[in-house]
């Protein structure tokens, strides 16, 4: 190993270019508190939201205070190595047009969520570098942001999805003009919809959409976020998520038990304030299911694991419900494969409650990811 004392070196990756910054810091800054000293050593690295890469300086803030979201701003700037066998990080002196090297890096932690980050970029860039890191590759990565792909794959799969249409001209390119849904798709999905951008996350850039005279400016609110923008009928029933991680070693991935989103009273979905700002949602954790419920929902979230071609860790989302003939019907909703690392994170305290503690998730995640890295074709 690289560190010191043989620790194993993580580069801890945050910030990013996406409308997520502020929440991958928070992310971050919890994964880095829950690696063990005494066998890792942390290299932060910060990208800042116009894409620089930097050592962050010391008092970098990552967490939310009194409402106020962290960003990356200074630090000295770095880039990763483009050779393989450098397997590090220069940092690039002003006035110097040239690198030198800063360290090598064992594995690194992307800690990224969202546009540049949790899309396949990111992901690419570290294959090309030969880097071992944590989470899926770029494949799955690309597919299970894109909303409208995920849908695809998940269904061929035979999971199920709620109705939802992508906006796209005659000649089927992707259009964000709200008049490209006709009267007919408007009334298979009913009301409310949701309007989302594709390929975003943390509800930035949804809108709820209770009146289609609202439609317009939903499209144009989720098309300033991506330009692929997704209608998604709502899907009545309990807000269900669970964990999956990959199995020690070989065999089928582990899931969590699932947990609930119960929104208070007058809070009408789980949006960005009422993820991250306001005290809007209670969790049931796990969630008050039976045990054939709890059952299913943990194979449809390995099922969905593997039809993406995950690797590492992902959350799955559903709803809940009751279909026609009484029968409970359980559809998925989104895929993540960089859930929230933040202290209120579902993810992670799904994981508590099934006996893995914060330190141990984490810990598993490298210490996979090490393992990963040395298989050919990961």
């Amino acid at each position: 190993m690289s560190g010191q004392a043989g620790r194993v070196r993580v580069a801890v990756v945050f910030g990013g270019r996406s409308e997520e910054h502020a929440i991958s810091c928070v992310s971050a800054g919890s994964v880095m508190a829950a690696l063990d000293p005494g066998r890792y050593e942390v290299v932060p690295v910060g990208i800042a939201r116009d894409g620089r890469w930097v050592l962050p300086d010391p008092d970098q803030r990552l967490e939310i205070t009194e409402g106020a979201l962290p960003e990356v701003t200074g630090g000295r700037a770095v880039s990763l190595v483009g050779d393989p066998e450098a397997r590090g990080l220069a940092v690039l002196e002003p006035g110097d047009g040239t690198g030198r090297a800063l360290t090598e890096v064992d594995v690194v932690f992307p800690v990224l969520h969202g546009t540049f980050g949790e899309d396949g970029t990111v992901q690419g860039l570290l294959e090309m570098t030969g880097l071992p890191y944590v989470g899926s590759g770029v494949f799955a990565s690309a597919a299970s942001m894109d909303k409208e792909f995920t849908k695809k794959l998940l269904a061929a799969a035979g999971l199920p999805q709620g109705d939802h249409v992508v906006l796209r001209d005659e000649h089927g390119a992707v259009c964000a003009d709200p008049a490209v849904l006709d009267e007919a798709a408007r009334e298979r999905l009913g009301l409310p919809v949701f309007v989302k951008p594709a390929r975003a996350g943390s509800s930035i850039g949804i809108t709820r959409v209770t009146d289609w005279a609202q439609f317009p400016a939903a499209v144009a609110a989720a098309a300033a976020v991506d330009p692929k923008v997704i209608v998604e009928a709502a899907v009545p029933g309990r807000e269900i998520e669970c964990g999956v991680l990959a199995a020690r070693g070989s065999g089928l991935p582990e899931a969590s038990l699932p947990a609930e989103i119960r929104l208070r009273p007058g809070v009408d979905w789980y949006d960005f304030a009422a993820k991250y700002l306001d005290d809007a949602a209670e969790f049931d954790i796990p969630a008050d299911l039976t045990p054939e419920r709890i059952a299913a929902v943990q194979d449809a979230a390995r099922r969905a694991y593997l039809a993406l071609d995950c690797r590492g860790l992902a959350r799955v989302d559903f709803f809940l419900g009751t279909g026609p003939d009484g029968e409970d019907r359980l559809v998925i909703n989104e895929v993540n494969t960089m859930p929230g690392f933040t202290p209120i994170s579902m993810f992670a305290r799904m994981w508590a409650a099934t006996g893995v503690d914060f330190a141990e998730l984490v810990d598993r995640l490298v210490s996979g990811a090490l393992v990963d890295g040395t298989r050919p074709g990961r």
